[in-house]
């Protein structure tokens, strides 16, 4: 015999959607209202009378007239009553949807609805299915069938104990009247539908993996969670807050800076490359070219990363850095970019040349960085990683931003960079109109 743990158990009991259900159960309580409700009659199936069975298009009438919605919407609250096993079809049990026609309904009973949150487990769902197979005498649908198998060879060290459950629950619903026992299989087989639907197939009933807080349950706060949130409101309090006023005006700014430098608030001179032919404006903004556009010098005044993005102007800012004798700073964020970026085979190798170019005590270019973040950056480098001189690199960035930056800004490599400059005129297109010759016989034989 083998014997294997059971499995765990895949729903979500603290389901978001039980406000949901609640409120699609309501409405299911109004529609089986004996005054106000649907109409149900009784129904000859095979040769049995089931009762309360109503229709589909009545049940789409009272859901547009109720909810004052159009048929189509009723349609799909219809279908979705279908999905969730509060509605069942009588006739073609596996497809759940609501059909606006003389088709077949009947109420499940509440015992089967989701908010009771019977777990659908596999032992109760081979005891059904061993129950059928005893009433088909081996003859189940090829879902049932596959289930079947799976479940057999799943739970066979318990087998014995689910075909005697399964002999018992026949013997006993042979003892109840045939109309009792055809609606009782009706609604069962319906519940399982619902819950172990065909492979393959969409179920409503498919939820995500558990939540580790339930929603729906009174949570007992203690003391210290108390104390805690205290805490975090006070400084929350304390914390300084942004104007809404100072806000848009941020943006305000912001969008009028780089108005001029979006393709689609203002043209690109001299032409827009994708609603034209011609590419010049983008042999004009390569990568590196010897004289940039006035627009993409420009935009290096924005900012300290906008200058650094563009590998033009960050080669000019080398100009400016090698006169002033301070390119140490500029070189060693580059090497922590190309440290960032690049393969991992060569993380190694690059952390230790650039602790040995620029963080060593005596290193030919030893950069000014606080003793604190030194050291967090010396340690770090025991074990290097892309982002290990991360801090570091942040710290440079900001020294160069606020004093290198603005002195390039007012330096004469910028003002020269500026005055030679390109400033391209807009392409100005126009049709040509192109003469043919026509020999005269020609007009003559039209």
């Amino acid at each position: 015999m083998k014997i294997r743990t059971a499995r765990p158990d895949r729903g979500q009991h603290s389901r978001p959607r039980m406000h949901c259900l609640n409120k699609l159960e309501a409405i299911v309580v109004e529609m089986q209202d004996p005054k106000s409700g649907v109409r149900g009659v009784e129904q000859k199936l095979n040769i049995t009378i089931i009762p309360h069975v109503i229709s589909g298009k009545d049940i789409i009438a009272w859901i547009a007239n109720k909810m004052k919605t159009p048929p189509e919407e009723a349609l799909a609250f219809g279908t979705m009553l279908v999905s969730y096993g509060y509605i069942y079809p009588l006739h073609n049990h596996k497809k759940l949807v609501m059909c606006n026609d003389t088709s077949l309904y009947r109420f499940q009973t509440p015992y089967f609805w989701p908010t009771q949150k019977w777990v659908a487990e596999d032992v109760d769902y081979a005891i059904y299915l061993a129950k059928r197979n005893i009433r088909k005498k081996g003859v189940l649908e090829p879902y049932e069938q596959a289930h079947y198998n799976h479940l057999h060879e799943w739970l066979n060290y318990k087998w014995d104990f689910i075909v005697m459950q399964a002999t018992e629950q026949y013997k006993a619903g042979k003892e109840r009247k045939k109309p009792d026992r055809v609606v009782f299989d009706c609604q069962e087989r319906a519940y399982w539908i619902v819950n172990r639907p065909p492979r393959r197939t969409h179920s409503a009933m498919d939820c995500g993996p558990d939540r580790l807080i339930d929603p729906n349950a009174d949570e007992k706060i203690t003391f210290d969670q108390y104390r805690r949130m205290n805490m975090f409101y006070q400084q929350a309090i304390m914390r300084s807050k942004v104007k809404s006023s100072v806000s848009l005006g941020v943006l305000v700014k912001y969008i009028t800076t780089y108005k001029n430098h979006d393709p689609f608030l203002a043209p690109c001179l001299p032409s827009n490359p994708w609603q034209t032919d011609t590419d010049t404006y983008w042999t004009l903004n390569m990568r590196r070219v010897d004289i940039p556009t006035k627009m993409r010098v420009e935009r290096w005044s924005f900012g300290l990363f906008e200058l650094l993005t563009d590998l033009r102007g960050r080669d000019d800012f080398k100009i400016f850095l090698k006169k002033e004798f301070s390119g140490e700073n500029l070189a060693f964020w580059e090497a922590a970019e190309e440290l960032k970026w690049g393969t991992a085979s060569s993380i190694s190798t690059k952390a230790e040349s650039i602790f040995k170019t620029f963080l060593a005590p005596g290193a030919p270019r030893w950069i000014n960085i606080d003793g604190r973040t030194m050291g967090l950056t010396v340690k770090g480098l025991e074990h290097p990683h892309r982002y290990v001189l991360e801090a570091a690199q942040t710290h440079v960035f900001m020294l160069m931003k606020k004093d290198t930056f603005f002195r390039y800004l007012k330096s004469p490599v910028y003002k020269d960079i500026q005055k030679k400059a390109l400033n391209p005129a807009p392409h100005n297109f126009r049709l040509v109109a192109k003469l043919v010759y026509v020999h005269p016989s020609v007009l003559s034989d039209i």
